[in-house]
């Protein structure tokens, strides 16, 4: 009885997790993303005159980064503990494929930003001299509005898909997640903006979890 009601403990707690995880997320990435799009041109041969006004706050969205990485790793892991038994292994993998792709790549272009801005705080003139500027704007442009995005669509059409089958969250949800990923896979690189609809999804999700765990408890 008492291994029973341990489980039955830890059962209720995992959508909970799961929903303050992506919750935590989604608002930190948002935040920082909306600090670099204000601060960064949305050219990627702008010749780097930003830096001058912007780095400090560049640099104060990138310290946020590692933190929304980690709390998007937990919502991976406790999302899939709620899909339990149901989880089909095709789209699972997938699913914990793409995430994790997407968060290296988040990772990888954050310490590529955070190199550059380092540079420039201790040669500047050389910096842009060099090249290297142009270089890690190209790299972190297209490994975070190509490449990440196109990984973050390709999450959500997994989530989506585990979602109908296992019923974790309303199929309308689901749909409108279908939608929204089919945005990110082919408009990145086009609108500067559109990489704030994954947040806004995981968001809109996790807040659903929160709810529905706290209903179901009253």
């Amino acid at each position: 009885m008492e291994q029973e009601g341990t489980l039955t403990r830890a059962g209720l707690k995992t959508p909970r997790s799961a929903a303050i995880a992506g919750i935590v997320f989604s608002i930190l990435f948002i935040i920082s993303l909306v600090l670099i799009r204000i601060s960064v041109p949305a050219n990627p041969q702008e010749a780097g005159t930003w830096l001058s006004s912007g780095w400090k706050t560049v640099s104060l969205a990138l310290h946020l980064l590692p933190f929304a990485g980690i709390a998007f790793l937990w919502f991976i892991g406790v999302l899939r503990d709620r899909m339990g038994a149901y989880e089909d292994r095709f789209f699972a993998t997938v699913f914990l494929g793409s995430g994790l792709l997407y968060l290296g790549m988040l990772f990888a272009a954050s310490a590529v930003a955070g190199g550059i801005l380092r540079l420039y705080g201790a040669t500047p003139g050389k910096l842009m001299e060099s090249g290297i500027y142009a270089f890690g704007r190209a790299v972190t442009y297209q490994m975070m509005n190509v490449y990440a995005m196109k990984m973050a669509g390709v999450f959500m059409i997994s989530t989506c898909t585990l979602s109908i089958r296992t019923r974790i969250f309303p199929r309308w949800m689901a749909f409108l997640g279908y939608a929204l990923a089919l945005l990110l896979l082919l408009s990145t690189g086009y609108f500067y903006w559109v990489p704030l609809v994954f947040p806004l999804w995981v968001l809109l999700i996790s807040c659903y979890i929160l709810f529905a765990n706290l209903t179901d408890k009253k």
